[in-house]
Order: structure tokens, then C-alpha cells, then sequence
């Protein structure tokens, strides 16, 4: 017979062991005390186990029952919550912080943490936090889980994360690594090509994410690098179809503790971007008005679905769709609608989960129900300064309310860098969206949080975090990848680098020279050789752009007024020269390989590990994960959505010299 339950006072934060006795019940005699981490709400005993009385009724119901498989739990909590609350789990803000538009900085603005979450009932946030202090960041994200533990339901927040682990960040795309450990980016672990090492890299950022409070990636990109303009291509694994399908495996598996599906150690993947993003047309990016089109040719779509298989076979429990209008694409002879892929029924229902059985949630990307009016279609003006606008490509003509409905009638369930569930509430009083299908949605967020464990351990401790954030033995294994991942492109037996030898340097700092053992020379007239630092080259056409101000657009190649260039003109002519090049995008690099005795592609290195490398006699054993191809001229022949089409390639797609 179950016992009435009682009502317990708790400190702070609490946590039970797994051992405690449990005598109470023949029920209890058979289960394990869930561990519990608690701050404001108390715990309820029932059959000698306790529980979180997370709606303070004193009973214990069927959604605090850890026992209970979660889709009963979630099954429980849906019929309890009104339709306002249900709205705001289908947004995923942008946590506030004081004075940022995109919510950077290093404390979250409490107030307006509290509106949202308590007042318009959201409980998924992106957090853009600086994580140079790991404890800190906990902090804030506890922060957030106790205002969370005091609504009427207690429903735990998701924090999520851009990418943060690499040496190259983009605001609204990426974050600064800070004290997290810093690997090579993406494309340098296709580079490598090792799946076990990508999902031993995905586990280490797990582990960091899980200790600061972070419980859902947005990540991995599964985007086709065929369009070498596009100014993504350094958050991705790459051109080709096979192994960016092998690497979003390897790295699904990693995040999210296995490719079971989610469980109480999982960091929830976020698996981006459904589908085609890779094609943009002439390069330009679809954060921006001018660049809303991927192009396609015929069947040309196949090859960008194919890596997002590898996403599906492990599990993923998440994906975004792309903002893109995929131009000319067809399937099985069909026209696709022309509208962003968040808008597309095709896309996300007829295809994505008819045809590919994705059962888990859609989220997606960033302010797709916002207007792009005015300055945001034209640019801003002498002057001004460019803000995010919405990026609503295709639907343009509807109202932010109709975009709301279209989106869930082509199958989002949550929408990105938005809160205004006001609109969705009003879409089912007036008949245009049923409440079941917002149940249907917030029945799959909801669950994700049962399965990683938020409504148990919602808080994190903070005084642990940095001992897991950037430990020494996680950053060792970021700088062997870094080192692993460079990619030998030339050598006229130069390398290895001979310590004692007196090196001229650019773009490197003159200390890590002589800490590597080199005598570091200020004139290059001095230097026994000279060693150059530098990266794809990059035009800013569009600085009047909000995305345009930041990203990197353009012609690859280097013009002769290129300051990097000049510097190794002016080297190579005096002493024998080595560049290593930041490979972003692929480069065009026919007027440097006449001027170098050495080239090294790299993604993400520091100059310890790169001086280390280059000193190393060990084989080079990365390669190419895209083609470098011979001139623009090239590039502009290519078709934007096919793989490996460009003629003569400089470096053709898995080169890689060993020595």
C-alpha cells in the first residue's frame, strides 16, 4: 500500500544518494533514490523515495514521479498546463543580458529573465554568455533554473549554446571559446577524418556544457560545403557527401551520451541545417536579405540530405531548418515550394519526417517570424549601425501572426530567438491552429527535458565547473587535433623546421618563437627563414548588413594590395618562406605556391602547438576536406550545389602531403 506523502524541508541545493536505504515499500525495495538538486521547492517522501514537489500541491503526480517512463511524465504534465503555457514552450529566447541585442556579455539582466519566464511561461533559452569564467556562468544559468522552479509548474529550463569550442567565433553563429577547451574547427576534424576522435571531441564538450548548465547544442552543422564563397564553411565537416555524413555521426554520438537517443547525460544536438544551406547562390549567406537563395540544378539535393542520414542513424533529437529558399530544387520532378525551409511542409513533414522518420523536435533558426523592412532589405545608411532583423524569406507578405501559423502547419515545433506566444494562443482562439497540434509540439520538448534529466537536476555546481571546462587533459587532446589536422600542402624539403634557426615571423607572437627554441628575428635580412601566418582572403562587400558586417564574403583569392600577401612577397624574395593558412573557405592560392618552399593548410591552431608541428619530423596524415580550386574563374563555372565540380582544382578534395 503507498504511503501518504509528507512534506520535507530541503537545504538549498540537495542531493541524495543512490544508496539510501529504501524500506518502506516492496515497490521501493526494488529502486534506486534518483538523485535530486533542488533550491526553493521541497521534496515530498513517498514509499521511502523523495521526490520534487514541483507544483507545491504536497501529492505527488505522475510528471515528478522519476520512476515513471518519461512519456508518461510529459503525457501527465500537458494535460495540467494551460494554453498560454503550453505558447511559450514552443519559443526559444535569447536569454537577456544588459545592453546586447544578441545577449553577450557576462551576467544575465535578472529582471528580464523573470518577465519571460514567468509571465509568458518560456523555458528554452539560448545563452551567448562569455565563458571565461566557467563558475560564473553556472551561476547564471542556475540563476535562470531557480526562476524557473518558481512558476506554477516548475517547468526546468533548456539552455542552449552555439558552437564555443574553437578558435574563430561569429556573433549570432558562434561564441568565444573563452576557458572552454579549444579545438581545431570542424572542417580541421574532417580533416583528420576520424569518427572516433569527433565523438570523443563531441563528448568532452558535453561534459563542459553539462558542468556550466548548458543541456542542448546547436550543432552540428550537417551542411554541404559546395558553394566555396559561402561564408559558413568553417563550422562544417566539409564538401563531401560520405564524410560529413561519418563526422555529424561521430559527433551526434558524442553529445548526446551515446546513439541510444537521449538519456540523463545527454547534451541535446541540434542537427543544422535542414537542408541545402550549403548551395548559396554566388556565395552571399540567407542571415541576409540579398543572400535568401540557395541554387539548385537537377538532383542536385540528394548530396545535401545524405550527410543528415548520419544524424538520423545516431538518434539526433534535434534539428533546425536553414533560412534558405532552395532556387530551382526539385524532388522526383516536383517543384519545392520557394519559401525558407522553417515555412516548408514539404521539407519538414513530406520529407524530413515521412519519408526520414525524424521524431524528435524542430526547432527553428533564428527570428524567421520577424519583418525585413526597410534598412534590413536595403542596408543601413552612412553612419548607422546595422541590427538583426527577422529573416521571414518567402513569406515576406504575411504577417508576422500568419508566419506563426505557416510554420506550424509545415512543422515546427519551436521557434528560435522569438517570444511572442501570444501569437499562438491567439491562432488557436480563432480557430486557425488546433490546440492538439501545439500539444503535439510541446509533448516532444517537453519529453527532451525528462530524458536529459532537467527535472530532477535542473541546478549545476558551480564551484565544480572549473575543474571540467578546459581541463588540462580535454585541452591536451584539443592541441594534438589541432596539430593533427594540418594539412601539409607543399614542401621543398624545408620542413621540419631545425630549432636554433633564426625565424622572421608574421602574424605570430615573437614569444611563442622562442619558447619553441628559435631565435626570433626582427628584420628578415637577419632570418635563416621566415614564417607567415595567414587566411583565406575575404571581401566585406556588404558592411551596411548586420550579418554582411560580420561575415566573410567574396573573391578567395589574394589581390596584390593584400597586406598578407605583400608580407609574403616581401619574404619570400629575401628567404626561403613557410605560411600556414587559416583555411575558412577554400583558397585560392595559384600566386603563392610559386612564392613558398612550404605551405600548411590549417583550421584552428595555436602558435605553440603550429611551432611544435612544424618542428616535428612525424608524417602529416590530415587531408583536404574540400578542393582548393585554381582561380575564381574556376569557382565562378562551378554549380553551388554539386560537390567536387571544379575544374583542375589547385588541390583537389583529400590531398595531403605526408612529408
Amino acid at each position: 500500500m503507498t504511503r501518504l506523502p509528507t512534506i520535507c524541508r530541503t537545504p538549498t541545493v540537495l542531493a541524495l544518494s543512490a544508496a539510501l536505504p529504501l524500506l518502506f515499500s516492496p515497490l521501493a525495495s526494488a529502486v534506486q533514490q534518483a538523485v535530486l538538486e533542488t533550491r526553493d521547492i521541497r521534496l515530498i517522501s513517498v514509499d521511502g523515495l523523495q521526490f520534487r514537489d514541483l507544483n507545491r500541491d504536497g501529492k505527488l503526480n505522475p510528471y515528478e514521479d522519476w520512476r515513471l517512463p518519461a512519456a508518461v511524465r510529459t503525457a501527465d504534465l500537458v494535460s495540467r498546463m494551460t494554453l498560454a503555457e503550453k505558447a511559450g514552450v514552443m519559443m526559444h529566447g535569447s536569454a537577456p543580458t544588459a545592453g546586447s541585442v544578441i545577449g553577450a556579455g557576462a551576467h544575465y539582466d535578472r529582471q528580464s529573465a523573470r518577465a519571460l519566464i514567468a509571465d509568458l511561461h518560456i523555458n528554452s533559452f539560448i545563452t551567448r554568455l562569455s565563458g571565461d569564467n566557467p563558475a560564473q556562468m553556472a551561476d547564471e544559468n542556475n540563476a535562470l533554473q531557480q526562476l524557473a522552479e518558481a512558476t506554477r509548474l516548475g517547468i526546468p529550463i533548456t539552455i542552449s549554446s552555439d558552437p564555443r569550442n574553437a578558435f574563430q567565433s561569429l556573433a549570432g553563429a558562434s561564441s568565444a571559446a573563452g576557458k572552454f577547451s579549444k579545438w581545431p574547427e570542424t572542417l580541421g576534424l574532417a580533416a583528420i577524418g576520424d569518427e572516433t576522435l569527433v565523438r570523443r571531441f563531441a563528448d568532452i564538450v558535453r561534459q563542459e556544457y553539462r558542468a556550466v548548465g548548458i543541456t542542448e547544442a546547436l550543432s552540428p552543422q550537417a551542411d554541404l560545403a559546395t558553394e566555396p564563397r559561402w561564408p559558413r564553411i568553417d563550422g562544417t565537416f566539409g564538401e563531401d557527401p560520405a564524410l560529413t555524413k561519418k563526422m555529424v555521426h561521430g559527433y551526434v554520438a558524442g553529445m548526446q551520451n551515446g546513439t541510444g537517443g537521449l538519456n540523463d547525460g545527454s547534451v541535446i544536438a541540434v542537427v543544422k541545417h535542414w537542408v541545402g544551406y550549403g548551395a548559396a547562390q554566388d556565395g552571399w549567406d540567407s542571415h541576409n536579405a540579398y543572400g535568401k537563395y540557395a541554387r539548385y540544378g537537377k538532383d542536385g539535393l540528394q548530396s545535401h540530405i545524405e550527410p543528415f542520414t548520419g544524424a538520423f542513424a545516431a538518434h539526433a533529437a534535434g534539428i533546425m531548418p536553414t533560412y534558405s529558399i532552395l532556387r530551382g530544387a526539385t524532388w522526383r520532378g516536383v517543384p519545392i515550394e520557394p519559401v525558407g525551409a522553417g515555412f516548408n511542409k514539404f521539407l519538414l513533414t513530406d520529407l524530413l519526417r515521412d519519408q526520414y522518420g525524424f521524431d524528435g523536435v524542430i526547432l527553428s533558426d533564428w527570428l524567421i517570424t520577424n519583418d525585413c523592412k526597410g534598412d534590413c532589405v536595403t542596408g543601413v545608411g552612412p553612419g548607422e549601425k546595422p541590427v538583426p532583423r527577422g529573416m521571414p524569406w518567402g513569406v515576406e507578405h504575411l504577417t508576422s501572426y500568419e508566419r506563426f501559423i505557416k510554420a506550424v502547419n509545415a512543422g515546427i515545433d519551436q521557434f528560435g530567438g522569438v517570444t511572442d506566444s501570444a501569437m499562438l494562443v491567439k491562432a488557436v482562439r480563432e480557430g486557425r491552429l488546433r490546440e492538439s497540434r501545439l500539444d503535439a509540439s510541446v509533448t516532444r520538448i517537453l519529453q527532451q527535458k525528462f530524458q536529459t534529466g532537467l527535472f530532477e537536476r535542473p541546478f549545476v555546481k558551480a564551484e565544480q565547473a572549473g575543474n571540467v571546462v578546459g581541463n588540462p587533459q580535454s585541452q591536451q587532446l584539443a592541441n594534438n587535433a589541432q596539430a593533427q589536422a594540418l594539412v601539409l600542402l607543399q614542401n621543398k624539403q624545408l620542413l621540419p623546421l631545425r630549432p636554433g634557426s633564426r625565424l622572421w615571423v608574421y602574424g605570430i607572437d615573437p614569444a611563442a618563437v622562442k619558447n619553441a627554441g628559435f631565435i626570433p628575428a626582427t628584420r628578415l635580412e637577419e632570418a635563416d627563414i621566415a614564417l607567415i601566418r595567414t587566411r583565406t582572403p575575404y571581401e566585406q562587400p556588404h558592411k551596411n548588413y548586420f550579418f554582411g558586417s560580420r561575415h566573410h564574403e567574396g573573391s578567395l583569392a589574394f589581390s596584390a594590395d593584400n597586406p598578407d600577401y605583400q608580407a609574403i612577397v616581401r619574404a619570400s624574395a629575401r628567404v626561403p618562406t613557410v605560411v600556414t593558412l587559416y583555411l575558412e573557405r577554400p583558397a585560392v592560392l595559384a600566386n603563392v605556391v610559386n612564392k613558398t618552399q612550404a605551405l600548411v593548410a590549417n583550421f584552428g591552431v595555436s602558435d605553440a602547438v603550429l611551432l611544435q608541428r612544424l618542428s616535428s619530423s612525424a608524417d602529416y596524415t590530415a587531408r583536404l576536406p574540400f578542393e582548393l580550386p585554381s582561380s575564381m574563374q574556376a569557382v565562378l563555372k562551378q554549380r553551388s550545389d554539386l560537390p567536387h565540380d571544379s575544374a583542375a582544382p589547385l588541390f583537389p578534395f583529400g590531398f595531403g602531403l605526408p612529408r
